[in-house]
């Protein structure tokens, strides 16, 4: 095997096939030239990429690898780590869509001639666009109040005159030769001197717009360090794949694709702010539009990230604006930088260049002059070692000084010392930070000065922990000589989580993927933008009502939740639903059984059917929240129809996921864990929708299977434990193992019926419970509240 040549692992295998772990281990067992370990552990052991796919031509179980799918497996299997590797392919990306020209040329040369002269190709355009890798040179003090806002690269249009570079020449153009180079490509001559990678241009005093001047003690380099080519060497065929996927699908969709399943890979070491959230907390901040000046007039906007993570609160900021941004972790900061790039479209309008630092925000602030018109902000959570001790004093604490376990609270008030006057905030806050006595009197001096202008509750499942419904804070830092405001918005989206089209009446409740984004967007921008009234999910509450005590500023206190059921007018509707639903469930009862004795029938296995042409098998691969509906896990489990879209305008780059497999009448669905006996057979409510992840998808042929007795006979018990594996903490079912007996057409039918029946009964009961419940609880609350009198 060449050296450094991609790995992958069993469960990479298994994403290439479209099948389970459990069939790798199987093909492992039963087939001697199946390739050999060449990494990895003995439980975990990793194989070359280039021999697995010759493995699975062979065997006919892989007609052509996808573009994407090879490139993210060399992401995966790089011998630096998928980190490492994604930042050499961010780097290569820029190159590519700042430089065509350069990055053609360089394709041309072998990969070690390639892996010499990208360095100082690449240094040139990271710092073109993110300033150079060096601390800035100390500059003159921005005056009070004022914001540095960074410029744009190129933003002057390719036939304005190029503005000087730190070294006082004019910087180069998409295509311009590299400094240091003497030919026309970025390949460095052998005898022309270069500057070291990674090493800045001469700093006469110039101040690059990514790298305004701070107060000692912060990391003042970019985010983004040049690789060198020892580094950059293992990563050349990955960087030429990238190219190609570039090339179809666009630099930065590229990345953001590649980014997106290293985040889905690794979900326990990043804590993510989904992106219907971050477009969320984008408009709350959204500045009133100016009416009287055109676009081009109006001022830059300048949009703060203390707590960056991988940038998808920037990302989500519209128009152009200038974006800071500050990540404790060095690898996180990189990725952001990139992201932030190549999002960012290198064009006459584009927004300006990022400006991403590393380090402790609340103890090494990068900005400590900054005064911006927006702050966005997921803070860490409950983090007790957030610089109590060492920042008794310092001036942020503007409103007190916060309690050790009162973390979110010092964010809050970091934020409102980075705005100028009268600029926005909107931080994704804990429910506890609005309740806890030790934050008390902080929240009471935020009400009492009009910082805090609205308190809104999500519903849970909108960001993790995914058990809570967290809160947003929407601040504004109160202007000199202006009446702070006399009230306070309170929201609860709480009643419109579930989606308003599930069946069955359902009440809501929320989950990950159980969220009407635009139905919780539309409520929550309207309440914030007119201060309105409405039952049960705004109300504006005088700042008076709320200085007692506690301070509890919890929505759930102050607004009244609608009964369920539509209160105590409205169970004498849900009474005759639930009496029709039972009556429905007793004809539909199943009559008493015939007692019989044990069949021994043939059997065959799901997969020599697969095998034999009777039924083809697809693994889901779709998420909820893209333009079409979403059969999900969840929506198998409990019975519920698809996850409805979520039109939330234009699809954003990088979104795009693998092809998804689509539903028709007929086909079969199986979760893939949880050792239950789900089953759930596609009619015409559910055609259409794409297949969500972790379900496994039957489509039998309907001239040799009939679909509800192929469903009926998965269900089995016996038929689930002995095609289930338990090797991990839940069990996982191979669909392929699962035995069905063997059977005219005809007989098919007959007990394809019988199952239908079943299937018919279970839906009844399931409403019955549903409906029941509704009206139980409408009972207990009208009781409670005197609405329902006790006769």
């Amino acid at each position: 095997m060449p050296e450094n040549a991609t790995e992958v692992t069993a469960a990479g295998i298994a994403r290439l096939a479209g099948v389970g772990r459990a069939a790798v281990s199987n093909w492992r067992r039963r087939h001697a030239d199946f390739p050999r370990p060449v990494g990895g552990s003995a439980t975990s052991p990793s194989f070359a990429l280039s021999d697995v796919e010759r493995w699975l031509r062979d065997q006919g179980k892989l007609a052509e690898v996808p573009l994407r799918e090879r490139v993210w497996q060399e992401v995966a299997g790089h011998p630096a780590g998928a980190a490492q590797a994604l930042v050499h392919t961010g780097c290569a990306l820029l190159l590519v869509r700042d430089r065509p020209t350069a990055w053609l040329e360089l394709t041309g040369t072998s990969d070690e001639r390639m892996a010499q002269a990208l360095p100082y190709a690449v240094d040139h355009v990271l710092t073109a666009r993110l300033g150079p890798d060096a601390p800035s040179a100390p500059g003159p003090a921005a005056p009070p109040g004022t914001v540095g806002t960074p410029r744009t690269a190129d933003a002057s249009g390719p036939d304005a005159p190029s503005a000087p570079d730190a070294s006082g020449h004019a910087a180069a153009g998409p295509d311009a030769p590299v400094p240091g180079s003497t030919v026309p490509s970025a390949i460095p001559s052998a005898s022309a001197p270069a500057p070291a990678p990674g090493s800045a241009p001469d700093a006469s005093g110039a101040l690059h717009h990514a790298n305004p001047p701070e107060a000692s003690g912060v990391h003042r380099a970019r985010a983004v360090h040049t690789p060198t080519a020892r580094d950059l060497l293992p990563s050349v065929p990955l960087l030429r794949a990238a190219a190609e996927l570039a090339a179809g699908i666009g630099a930065g969709q590229a990345f953001e694709f590649l980014l997106g399943r290293h985040l889905d890979a690794n979900p326990r070491q990043y804590t993510l702010t989904p992106p219907h959230l971050a477009e969320l907390m984008a408009d709350l901040a959204e500045p009133p539009a100016d009416e009287g000046r055109p676009a081009s007039a109006r001022p830059l906007r300048s949009v703060l990230d203390p707590a960056a993570g991988t940038g998808s609160l920037l990302r989500a900021v519209t128009g152009p604006a200038a974006l800071y941004a500050q990540e404790a972790d060095a690898g996180r900061a990189a990725l952001t930088a990139l992201r932030l790039a190549l999002c960012a479209d290198a064009t006459r309008d584009a927004p300006a260049s990022p400006a991403v630092r590393t380090g402790d925000t609340l103890r090494a602030d990068a900005f400590p002059r900054l005064a911006t018109d927006t702050v966005l902000c997921h803070p860490p959570f409950n983090d007790r070692n957030w610089g109590h001790d060492e920042l008794a004093y310092d001036p942020r604490w503007e409103y007190g000084f916060p309690a050790r376990v009162e973390s979110e609270l010092a964010w809050v008030q970091h934020a409102l010392a980075r705005l100028r006057d009268g600029g926005t905030a909107v931080l994704l806050m804990p429910p506890a930070a609005t309740s806890r006595r030790s934050g008390r009197r902080i929240r009471a001096d935020l009400l009492r000065r009009g910082a805090l202008r609205a308190v809104i509750a999500l519903p849970a499942g909108a960001a993790p922990p995914y058990g809570i419904p967290l809160h947003l804070w929407v601040l504004r830092r109160p202007t000199p000589g202006v009446r702070p405001g006399p009230d306070l918005l309170l929201a609860d989206t709480a009643a419109l989580a579930a989606p308003a089209a599930e069946p069955g009446g359902k009440a809501a409740g929320g989950g990950r993927d159980r969220i009407d984004w635009p139905v919780v967007r539309a409520a929550v921008l309207d309440a914030w933008r007119d201060r309105t009234d409405l039952p049960g999910v705004s109300r504006v509450v005088p700042v008076v009502e709320l200085l007692d005590d506690d301070v509890d500023l919890a929505p759930a206190r102050y607004l009244h939740r609608p009964a369920p059921g539509g209160g105590a007018a409205g169970l004498g509707e849900v009474r005759e639903r639930l009496a029709e639903t039972l009556r429905l469930t007793a004809r539909l009862t199943p009559p008493p059984v015939a007692p019989a004795a044990p069949a021994h029938r043939p059997r065959t296995t799901v997969g020599e059917l697969a095998r034999g042409g009777a039924l083809s098998l697809h693994a889901g691969t779709a998420a909820p929240g893209g333009p079409a509906p979403v059969l999900t896990e969840h929506d198998v489990l409990t019975g519920a129809g698809p996850t409805a879209a979520t039109p939330t305008g234009p699809e954003a780059p990088g979104t795009a996921q693998d092809e998804p497999v689509l539903l028709q009448p007929g086909d079969v669905v199986v979760p893939v864990l949880g050792g239950g006996t789900v089953v759930r057979v596609v009619g015409e409510r559910d055609a259409g929708a794409a297949l969500g992840r972790n379900l496994q998808l039957l489509r039998p042929d309907p001239a040799a299977l009939d679909p509800w007795f192929l469903a009926g006979f998965l269900r089995g018990t016996s038929n689930n434990r002995q095609a289930s594996s338990y090797a991990s903490t839940a069990a996982r079912l191979d669909a392929r193992r699962l035995h069905l007996p063997r059977m005219p057409l005809a007989e098919q039918r007959r007990f394809g019926e019988r199952f239908r029946e079943l299937a018919a009964f279970e839906e009844a009961l399931r409403s019955a419970e549903r409906i029941g419940g509704l009206l139980i609880q409408g009972m207990y609350d009208g009781l409670a509240d005197g609405t329902v009198a006790p006769t």
